[in-house]
């Protein structure tokens, strides 16, 4: 949301001032809002190459049966989430499973950024590894202090991201982790969106056969990278919406740019 520089309403103040009935009063001006919603979307962490992501220029590759169909259903789904989410009949998660280029992440931002322009939400976008990394920094004396409020943040967040999880190899220490994060918001109806490359049979995902082609982390089960129990948590809050089967638009793309 850009900028448009001093409102013209109340000359940057925040205040309108106006007679009603001889008498002088004032209100908030709407301008206010649209600051405090610029102002978030700052804050939200979103990367650049995300930071327009929306339900209207998410693709669902019309020319291709298979993708379309699924991808149709994701974008139907997610768009369900946020209207739920606003009358309020809904405070659950979502996670989105599915081959990587398959549109996860631009949906989970879409999905971000609905909650923030219509809702007024604290949303905050985290990568996976770079949580983990920065929160293993906070132990060190001489770290930041974004190194130490990384953990806290998606702890508290009113709207926690969390894009690629799993995407790293399973420890005591990495379960104890993501365990906490998942556990308190769970316990505190503070949603999770979360993306994740990895299989889990509740998506409807088979295990992969030995020496498939494909990426490698997909042909893990989730459990194996985050343990049962944060799996089993992650269940109880969030809503699966899968993208198996779709076509990689990375790839898609890289095609159509070499026959040009």
């Amino acid at each position: 949301m850009a900028q448009t520089g001093e409102c013209p309403l109340c000359g940057g103040t925040g205040w309108r001032s106006f007679d009603r009935d001889g008498i002088a009063v004032a209100e908030r001006c709407g301008c206010a809002a649209d600051e405090r919603l610029r102002k978030i979307e700052e804050r939200s962490n979103v990367p650049p190459l995300y930071l327009r992501a929306s339900f209207d220029n998410f693709s669902t590759l019309p020319d291709n049966p298979v993708a379309n169909r699924i991808l149709t259903t994701a974008v139907t789904t997610a768009r369900a989430y946020v209207r739920e989410f606003l009358r309020g009949s809904t405070r659950q998660g979502l996670i989105f499973i599915g081959e990587p280029g398959t549109g996860k992440t631009h949906l989970a931002v879409a999905v971000l950024r609905s909650l923030i322009a219509r809702f007024g939400c604290e949303g905050v976008f985290v990568d996976y590894q770079q949580l983990l990394e920065r929160t293993r920094q906070s132990y060190d004396p001489a770290s930041s202090s974004g190194d130490r409020g990384a953990f806290q943040t998606a702890l508290s967040c009113e709207v926690l991201l969390l894009d690629d999880l799993g995407a790293q190899r399973y420890s005591d220490w990495v379960e104890d982790m993501v365990t906490q994060v998942v556990t308190h918001r769970c316990n505190n109806a503070k949603p999770l969106i979360a993306t994740t490359n990895l299989r889990d049979p509740q998506a409807g995902d088979e295990p992969v056969p030995a020496g498939a082609a494909g990426d490698l982390m997909s042909r893990y089960y989730l459990s194996e990278r985050i343990g049962m129990r944060a799996r089993s948590r992650l269940f109880e809050m969030c809503r699966v919406i899968s993208t198996r089967g779709a076509e990689d638009y990375r790839l898609r793309k890289r095609r159509s740019t070499a026959t040009t």
